[in-house]
């Protein structure tokens, strides 16, 4: 579900991002997660192979994630130690500790974390993540991921962001996206 999270993936991306996982295993999920109505195959438009993707129900796990994101921001000060980590997963990570923040003037910023760009969007409804598709961002925070998770937990400022990242492009975009006021 972690992975599905953030978008549509084929099987091999799936099998990457859950190491140590046996094939059989991951099939057998997949499986059951068809039949109950959470996962639907699709056309990936890339490959032109199969890809596994939410159904409408399927995204209602999204709040059920986003309040043990929010739940869990005093374990992210130890980070991950030795667990595996994919930059993808802070899509939803981010969503949920940004998602309530929003500005009367829309905002955009992305993160680089490993080489994986995610756009962070910031209006009137809330606070938007995804990532980046044939984008080209003016603003862009580098950084290890738990300075982005520290700095959308609010236990970073931006400044202290940027001290440890590196930022092309405009302050205050980042700004504006981060810590609205």
């Amino acid at each position: 579900m972690r992975e599905l999270l953030s978008g549509p993936a084929r099987y091999g991306q799936l099998q990457a991002g859950l190491p140590g996982i046996s094939t059989n295993l991951l099939t057998d999920r997949l499986r059951e997660l068809e039949d109950a109505g959470v996962v639907h195959r699709q056309l990936d438009s890339d490959s032109n192979s199969v890809a596994y993707a939410l159904t409408p129900w399927g995204h209602e796990l999204r709040n059920t994630v986003a309040a043990l994101v929010s739940w869990s921001k005093p374990l992210m000060v130890s980070g991950p130690q030795n667990d595996s980590f994919q930059p993808h997963w802070l899509v939803v990570a981010l969503e949920s500790l940004l998602g309530g923040n929003r500005a009367k003037v829309p905002a955009t910023a992305a993160i680089e974390v490993d080489g994986t760009i995610l756009i962070a969007r910031i209006d009137n409804v809330g606070t938007h993540v995804g990532l980046a598709v044939d984008e080209q961002p003016t603003t862009v925070l580098r950084a290890e991921p738990l300075v982005i998770l520290g700095l959308a937990a609010g236990m970073l400022t931006v400044q202290q962001a940027i001290a440890a990242g590196n930022l092309t492009g405009d302050q205050q975009d980042l700004a504006a996206v981060f810590d609205p006021r």
